[in-house]
This record gives C-alpha cells, sequence and structure tokens, in this order.
C-alpha cells in the first residue's frame, strides 16, 4: 500500500506554487506529522507533513518545480522501515554497476543539485566539493549544508585551501530569485506603472511620547505582560487620521470608488524571505497593549515563516518604518490596491526653534506617499498634519481632540 502526498488547497488568490524543500529524500524514515516539504506560494510558506508513519518511497517533483493544488509530489510508504528496499532502490539495486557509477557522476555534477542547494552554496561561497552529501546516491541536501556551516568545515577547508590568485577575488554569483521575492518586485513596479504616486513630508517631535513610555512604560509591562513600544502609538495616530479622511482609507475599483468604513492596516516586515506585509484587523477597536501584542505576534510569525494567508490578506492602509534600520528619510512605495502609505524614520536630535530659543529635540521625518487619482493635495497634507499633532500631544488620542 502507498500513499500519496498532494500538494495541500491553495488559497483562490494564488495560482500555483513552487516546491522548496524537501526535508526527507526516499528511502528515509519518516514519523507521522513530520514536515516532509515546504511549499512556496506568493504569500506565504506550506508545511506539507507526513499523514503516516513510514518510509518515503519517491519524490515526484523535486525542488524548484511549480505545482498546482492537489497534485501529487511524492508516495510514501506506510509502516515500512528505513533500509527496506522501496521500488525505486530496488530498481537501482538491479543497476549495472556501470549504470550505478553514472548516476553517481551526475548526481555529483552541479546540475542535479535542487535551485535551493545552490542558492545556499552560492551565499555561503561554498563549493559542492566541499560538503558531504547524505540523500541518495551521494546527493547534498540543505540539511548537509546547515551541518557543514555548524560544523566550521568551510573555515577549516578555507585555512587548508592554496592561496588563490587575485583574479578570483573578481568573483560573481548567480542566486535563483524567491518566489516571494518575484512577487515583490513586480507589485512595486506595478505600484510605480499604475498610479500616479506623490509623497509629501512633515517631521514630528517625539519627545512627548518618549517622556510618557518612560514614565508608564514599566506599569504598561507589568500590568498587560508586553512593552509599550512606539508602533502602537503611530498605529493609534494613523487609525484616527484615517477617519477624519476617509479618502485616505479607500481604494479605486476600476471606475468606481470602495470606501471601507473598517481599519485593517498593514505592517511592511522585513523577513529573512523577503519583504511581507501582515495584516493587523480592526485596529479602531484595539486598545494600546492590544496592538503591541498583535504586532508582536505578526513580526514573530514572520520572522519564523508561520504567517497564514488570511494574516496577509487585506488592509486598507501601510506603515513601513525604516528608521528601525538607521533611513533617515524615504519614499515609500504604495501597497496596491491600497491608496496611501506612511513612513516613519529614525529618531535624531536636532536643534529645533522653540518659542524663540534653539533646543536639541528628538525629531523624526514623516513620509506619506499617495495616489493621487484619488487623494488630492489637501487631504494628504492635512491627513499627515493630523499624525503629526496627535503624535506630539498623545493625550488627543484618548480625548479625541
Amino acid at each position: 500500500m502507498t500513499i500519496e502526498i498532494l500538494v495541500p488547497d491553495l488559497p483562490e488568490s494564488v495560482a500555483d506554487a513552487t516546491v522548496a524543500t524537501w526535508h526527507k529524500q526516499p528511502g528515509d524514515a519518516v514519523e507521522r506529522d513530520e514536515v516532509l516539504v515546504d511549499i512556496e506560494t506568493d504569500k506565504v510558506v506550506l508545511e506539507v507533513p507526513a499523514p503516516e508513519a513510514g518510509v518515503l518511497e519517491a519524490i515526484i517533483e523535486e525542488e524548484g518545480a511549480t505545482v498546482l493544488s492537489k497534485q501529487l509530489i511524492a508516495k510514501l510508504k506506510p509502516g515500512a522501515v528505513a533500509g527496506e528496499p522501496t521500488s525505486d532502490t530496488t530498481q537501482e539495486s538491479e543497476a549495472s554497476p556501470d549504470k550505478r557509477h553514472k548516476a553517481s557522476l551526475t548526481e555529483e555534477s552541479s546540475d542535479a543539485l535542487s535551485p535551493a542547494v545552490r542558492r545556499l552554496l552560492a551565499e555561503h561561497s561554498l563549493d559542492a566539493s566541499q560538503v558531504k552529501g547524505t540523500g541518495v546516491g551521494g546527493r547534498i541536501t540543505r540539511e548537509d549544508i546547515e551541518a557543514h556551516l555548524a560544523n566550521g568545515s568551510s573555515a577549516k577547508s578555507a585555512d587548508s585551501a592554496p592561496v588563490e590568485a587575485p583574479a578570483a577575488l573578481r568573483s560573481q554569483k548567480r542566486v535563483p530569485m524567491t518566489r516571494l521575492r518575484k512577487t515583490v518586485a513586480n507589485r512595486l513596479l506595478e505600484a510605480k506603472n499604475s498610479t500616479a504616486m506623490l509623497t509629501t513630508f512633515n517631521e514630528v517631535n517625539m519627545k512627548p511620547i518618549m517622556d510618557l513610555r518612560k514614565q508608564y512604560k514599566d506599569q504598561f509591562e507589568k500590568r498587560h505582560d508586553t512593552r509599550l513600544g512606539f508602533m502602537s502609538f503611530y498605529v493609534k495616530a494613523v487609525t484616527e487620521a484615517l477617519k477624519r479622511f476617509p479618502e485616505v482609507n479607500a481604494s479605486i475599483d476600476g471606475d468606481d470608488i470602495v470606501y471601507h468604513n473598517y481599519f485593517d492596516i498593514s505592517m511592511a516586515v522585513s523577513t529573512p524571505r523577503g519583504l511581507v506585509t501582515p495584516v493587523l484587523k480592526d485596529c479602531d477597536t484595539l486598545g494600546f497593549a492590544d496592538i503591541e501584542k498583535g504586532i508582536k505576534e505578526l513580526a514573530i510569525k514572520g520572522r519564523d515563516g508561520k504567517l497564514t494567508v488570511d494574516e496577509l490578506m487585506g488592509g486598507n492602509f501601510t506603515i513601513t518604518n525604516g528608521g528601525v534600520f538607521g533611513s533617515l528619510m524615504s519614499t515609500p512605495i504604495i501597497n496596491p490596491p491600497q491608496s496611501a502609505i506612511l513612513g516613519m524614520h529614525k529618531i535624531q536630535d536636532r536643534p529645533m526653534a522653540v518659542d524663540g530659543k534653539v533646543e536639541i529635540l528628538p525629531m523624526m521625518y514623516l513620509a506619506l506617499s499617495y495616489d493621487h487619482r484619488l487623494i488630492d493635495g489637501r487631504e494628504s497634507v492635512g491627513f499627515l498634519v493630523t499624525i503629526k499633532e496627535l503624535l506630539e500631544d498623545p493625550a488627543r488620542l484618548l480625548l479625541d481632540v
């Protein structure tokens, strides 16, 4: 009896997917619910677990292959023990020594390496000959490369290798673009080509918020079991500004303008796989603690690749905080089909004129990129000034003034 391993049901918005990484190879023993393969879509990575304990009999779709929903990608022999001959291994054992030798040479060639393995080798400047493969026929797997790096073999190989000629320093590497990176690139290009995008700037004095955090951060963390950060203030200010300027919370659909009576805000998050924008929903109903917990949960899921499609869908407005990386000023790109995006930046001490005197204040630039087809200058500037006023006087957020 053989169990067929199929691609999971893909969301309606996802046409196909890519086989990212096989964690098991034919002949390997697997436990029930152990992850066999990662399937990468335009938005998330889906893990395919083993339905039963047994041995992986065959891989139908190799890494890098494009697959559809419910497509056959592998076969599992339930109840089998690793080392028992399966149909694939039996055929291999019956092959002549000459054929096995040729197969071994083929597998050792770079063409036999999967896209994920080639990408890892390129990222760490490794030669395939330096890594000992444990897969079928000595094939190199992702786990082999990770073990090689963990054991420091690459450093030892570098020490023992002969000194290369200066020309070797002028090298380059070619790494396949991930599916997520290609999707982000296409969406950014679409935003530039299909919207009348403009950016308006302002600056905000962050001292009131910094003083408020300093005064209440310990009590806040003790009561709510989460830290009081800046993002909760940004989200609160943006939500209030969206209420006052509904055009910024709207989107264009053909010849129609769609006004949203809810406030779902996307957060631009940098992850190992690329930029994603998980959505914090119904922000108008959330308190500061709920916002901080929600942002932390989305950030952890993004880092671990555990975001679901539902958590990435929707969103009426995006906040991106380049200040965490040291950006002083930027012009963020709209996240279609949204009509605007707010860029927060580095908080930096600058001399400012206050009541005729020069004071050193922690200032931050704000940048609002918007679609001029829907949002006029009056609304865009008014929206940004509202955020500035709310952040410089946080009491307004509580008094709704």
